[in-house]
């Protein structure tokens, strides 16, 4: 799979997501490929709009502990 690039975060850090909401958008060549939230959480992104992205790079954590700090 080839690198992609961090089109666009739909949400800021410290927002509270919840499972199924779109996040990020990244490109891979051609397409675009929407990310999701896997569970609720608040959001920390670890990757910046136009970073390069490998296969396997994260690209922001989740919290789900109820504190709302990542």
């Amino acid at each position: 799979m080839p690198e992609g690039f961090v089109e666009r975060w739909f949400v800021t850090d410290g927002t509270l997501v919840s499972r199924g909401d779109r996040i990020a958008e990244v490109r891979i060549e051609d397409s675009r490929h929407e990310i999701t939230a896997p569970v609720t959480g608040w959001l920390s992104t670890a990757s910046k709009v136009n970073a390069v992205v490998e296969p396997g790079t994260l690209l922001a954590r989740l919290t789900t502990d109820g504190k709302g700090t990542p």
